[in-house]
């Protein structure tokens, strides 16, 4: 009750690093983060961002603003255009349930896209398909957020 009327008094609000968050779901907590606002706006285009505050638990590893704008000239505004491609790949970030950085066990996980993603950890450092983990454990309702410093694929 006390956490539902600071929500409705204070809005989301959220801590990074292994604190807690307050957020209502994994969308409105990567748009206050303020580091993923390319990829919430690729959430709405794709019509993910309905999934992913309505249902869940989801662990989501969410490329960060400069992970997109490492990309290849142009490759972003070609997947930007294309909504089920962009659909695919941002699929491949999210994983079923929640999983906290320091539950991550190393292997392959599958995503709600359907193929799997490669974890390692190592004495703390967590990688997605090669891609570091830089900021972990952002909490919402139903799920949490890993930021990554790449884009990572599906497979074709």
């Amino acid at each position: 009750m006390r956490n539902h009327i600071l929500k409705t008094l204070f809005g989301a609000v959220v801590f990074f690093g292994s604190e807690m968050a307050l957020a209502d779901n994994i969308v409105d907590a990567a748009a206050t983060a303020g580091t993923f606002k390319t990829f919430v706006a690729a959430l709405k285009t794709s019509g993910l961002n309905e999934t992913l505050k309505n249902s869940g638990p989801y662990t989501v590893f969410a490329p960060t603003d400069e992970a997109f704008s490492k990309m290849p000239d142009g490759a972003w505004n070609a997947l930007s255009r294309d909504k089920e491609k962009l659909s695919q790949i941002l699929a491949y970030h999210v994983i079923p349930g929640k999983v906290l950085v320091t539950e991550v066990k190393p292997g392959k996980v599958t995503t709600t896209q359907g193929s799997p993603l490669t974890l390692t950890s190592d004495n703390g450092k967590v990688t997605v398909n090669g891609a570091n983990v830089t900021q972990s454990d952002v909490t919402a309702d139903n799920g949490v957020i890993h930021a990554i410093d790449a884009v990572v694929m599906p497979p074709p």
